[in-house]
């Protein structure tokens, strides 16, 4: 879209005409002047001098009105470049209200558990987990993540970020007993809660993925829970792998250990901070869990449209300094160097 940025400036046009009509010498003036101390002026070449001055002709005269239409020129062309001509192009801008999701990732020894199939083959549950984890992240443009990691112990893996790929990139080099052997649910979410409570309300979300009871720690899960009700933050609970005797790689040997998921646990973590539980016995169901937490706690997006001015000022101005250039070149609308020849003539 075109437009001025001072358009008032357009006054300034019938500016020489108002002059010339208005303020005009008084009759004979100039003529007294030309003729006043006339034979006091000595120079060796007075004609050669006389000539690179335009002398004053008949209107009627066509080099003369073509003079009197450049000098138009020139004036609307200044006037022009001091209203400032732009171009308005559209920009539109998206505003992201992002969310800020915790992961508390479960890494005790029980998640070598290998009861997952992929492509027909046995893979461990941390395998499938880091594999599904990895897309959500990719998917979340414009969200803040942060990971916790509990075993017998829990810790802060990445702070709340934005860099997705960093955290996509932690993800990939979690392994399993790296907190421990057992499973402190409870101080995961104690933790989780911890590094939430300080962001905007209605943004905080802990997902929290087990494949176990509560084994380890000092805070109970339920209270945690109840705290994180406090801040305002969702927990969403999975519940990862298959219950009762499950096959697992111990020293080099394939066996069978018998393993449970505190289910009813989860639950209630869950519902006490208005979450929702899942469990996620093979790939497929894992997937569908994140994709339905994907659209519950969907990132709200506002767009924008600005007007960004590209200035074209220096279109007139360009047109100004040619005419100038030929004013130069062609006083009175005759070229000089023939200009002078008929003075010397």
């Amino acid at each position: 879209m075109f437009s001025f940025y001072w358009p008032w400036l357009a006054l300034l046009l019938p500016l020489p005409l108002l002059i010339w009509k208005f303020w005009r010498q008084p009759h004979g003036a100039t003529d007294a002047y030309m003729h006043a101390d006339r034979s006091t002026l000595l120079h060796p070449a007075l004609g050669r001098l006389a000539s690179t001055f335009v002398t004053s002709r008949s209107l009627t005269h066509a080099g003369s009105r073509l003079q009197i239409f450049m000098l138009a020129l020139l004036w609307a062309a200044l006037v022009v470049c001091l209203m400032r001509p732009q171009l308005l192009e559209p920009y539109t801008e998206v505003r992201t209200e992002g969310y800020d999701l915790m992961l508390a990732i479960d890494t005790s020894r029980s998640m070598d558990a290998l009861d997952f199939t992929v492509e027909g083959r046995q893979v461990t549950r941390m395998a499938v987990i880091k594999g599904v984890l990895g897309r959500f992240i990719k998917a979340r443009e414009g969200d803040r993540i942060g990971i916790v990691v509990f075993g017998s112990q829990s810790f802060v893996l990445s702070p709340m970020t934005l860099d997705n790929q960093a955290v996509y990139n932690l993800v990939e080099n979690i392994v399993s007993r790296m907190a421990g052997d057992g499973t402190a649910i409870g101080d995961a979410i104690g933790l989780g809660v911890k590094k939430l409570r300080d962001r905007p309300e209605g943004s905080r979300v802990l997902i929290l993925v087990t494949d176990g009871e509560n084994t380890e720690g000092s805070l109970p899960p339920v209270l945690a829970a109840q705290l994180a009700a406090h801040e305002g933050i969702r927990i969403y609970t999975i519940g990862v792998g298959s219950k009762g005797l499950v096959p697992y790689m111990e020293d080099g040997q394939l066996t069978r250990v018998k393993m449970e998921i505190d289910e009813e646990l989860l639950t209630e973590v869950a519902s006490i901070t208005g979450g929702e539980y899942f469990r996620a016995t093979d790939t497929s169901a894992l997937e569908k869990i994140y994709q339905r937490i994907d659209a519950q706690e969907k990132t709200r997006a506002e767009a924008r449209t600005v007007l960004i001015p590209r200035p074209l000022y220096r279109w007139p101005l360009g047109l100004a300094l040619l005419v100038l250039l030929l004013l130069g070149l062609f006083p009175d609308g005759i070229p000089r160097a023939w200009w002078a020849g008929r003075a010397h003539g």
